[in-house]
């Protein structure tokens, strides 16, 4: 598979773990727009306040679970 290749030509497992990948990448981005605005953190209790907060509303927002991790990584070793 070369660089200019779509995601489509991977076998379907391989896509559900892409697919998982995107979706850590988003729970990452959207703490960053939780935690940047507010600059310094005068303590560790402090800072563990908006991130709690922000997981949890980014949680309330999940609908399930990425399956199939075991078959996919037995594709990418064939």
């Amino acid at each position: 598979m070369g660089p200019g290749d779509s995601v489509l030509c991977l076998p379907a497992a391989i896509r559900r773990v892409v697919y998982t990948t995107n979706a850590i990448e988003s729970v990452n981005t959207r703490l960053r727009k939780v935690i940047k605005p507010r600059g310094h953190f005068p303590t560790d209790d402090a800072a563990m306040k908006p991130i709690w907060l922000g997981i949890r509303n980014i949680t309330n927002k999940w609908r399930g679970t990425s399956h199939g991790w075991k078959e996919a990584i037995a594709r990418l070793n064939d």
